[in-house]
């Protein structure tokens, strides 16, 4: 798949039909992801767990947070709104789904951290509470120019920021013990690359995701006419997909290694770092670049997330999963995304 970075590039100068540049550079986001997850990895190695973790925290989702900053630069925020929401969703449903899916056709039953519930459940309360507060905020006071709105998502994007902090500090340093016992059985592995290499990869695979990135947000309005999707469905669906790919798919070998615990932890974690990482940090990246952003998401975005919310949070609180819970989920993914479709 590294051959679509040439092709989407030569697209881009040639001139090509915006569905082909596109594409093209949709399909080379994906094995950039992979690279870029890979040496985050060889460099969370070297740093031992605590460091580690922070750092798989802060770049796991650094490709959705790049294709997301190029929409926002280009003013296409219910692009970006929508991608937050479809991220949020395609983790607890889709991902999530898939991995216990996987699992379950292998193992009859699979059993993970159940510390990781206790940490996580709560974290996807409070984010589903980022979305709810400002939906309800701008139903309750009218605001046509959003301002107001906009000044208190600001503020509630510092409290989810300190929010995900503080789960960093109680899972990696005050009770990081209850954590460890995951990793049991499976020691960790040694680096692969060398320093050099890794930083190489990891500028490399942030530069390229931030080439094609622009690409395909240039090509995102006209590609939606062609394809007859609209730019909300792009956003919901397609968008985390492609920032997501790698990541998707590494949940889903764990999975089927019996690693529930790391599948798990890919899911649950990411979700928590979109909704209190990647969303705050674009409000306000919005503010510096005159491109404001709120987090006031439509109604239908907030049902769909605290549906999610709550049956990936009723499934994962028994520390267990079966290839029905899983299958459950994707089919509940479906429906919202046949949804989305005719939204």
């Amino acid at each position: 798949m590294l051959a679509a970075i040439p092709l989407a590039i030569a697209a881009e100068w040639l001139h090509w039909s915006p569905l082909a540049v596109f594409g093209l550079s949709a399909l080379a986001i994906i094995p950039l992801s992979a690279l870029l997850g890979h040496a985050t990895e060889e460099l969370a190695s070297r740093t031992g767990p605590t460091i580690g973790g922070l750092l798989n925290a802060t770049l796991g989702n650094l490709a959705e947070l790049i294709i997301a900053g190029f929409a926002l630069r280009a003013g296409l925020i219910d692009l970006v709104k929508a991608s937050i929401t479809g991220s949020i969703l395609g983790n607890l449903l889709l991902v999530l789904g898939a991995a216990q899916f996987a699992g379950g056709l292998r193992y009859k039953t699979q059993s993970f951290n159940r510390h990781l519930a206790t940490v996580n459940v709560p974290l996807l309360v409070i984010a589903a509470a980022g979305l709810i507060v400002p939906a309800l905020f701008l139903a309750a006071h009218p605001d046509p120019s959003h301002v107001a709105t906009v000044r208190m998502s600001e503020f509630v994007a510092i409290l989810l920021m300190v929010a995900y902090v503080l789960s960093l500090v109680y899972s990696m340093w005050t009770h990081k013990a209850m954590f460890a016992e995951s990793s049991e059985g499976h020691p960790p592995e040694p680096p692969e690359w060398s320093m050099a290499r890794t930083m190489t990869m990891l500028i490399a695979a942030a530069g390229g995701i931030g080439v094609m990135s622009e690409m395909l947000v240039g090509a995102t309005e006209e590609a939606t006419r062609t394809m007859g999707f609209s730019e909300f469905f792009i956003g919901i669906i397609l968008v985390p997909i492609i920032g997501n790919a790698a990541e998707h798919s590494s949940a889903v070998m764990m999975a089927y290694k019996n690693r529930m615990d790391l599948a798990v932890n890919i899911a649950l974690g990411s979700t928590v770092q979109v909704a209190l990482l990647v969303a705050p940090l674009l409000v306000f990246f919005g503010v510096v670049i005159g491109q404001p952003m709120d987090l006031a998401f439509t109604t239908f975005e907030v049902v769909a997330v605290t549906l999610a919310a709550w049956i990936a949070s009723a499934i994962v609180l028994d520390g267990e999963s079966n290839w029905l819970e899983g299958a459950y989920l994707l089919i509940l993914y479906g429906i919202l995304g046949v949804a989305f479709y005719f939204f």
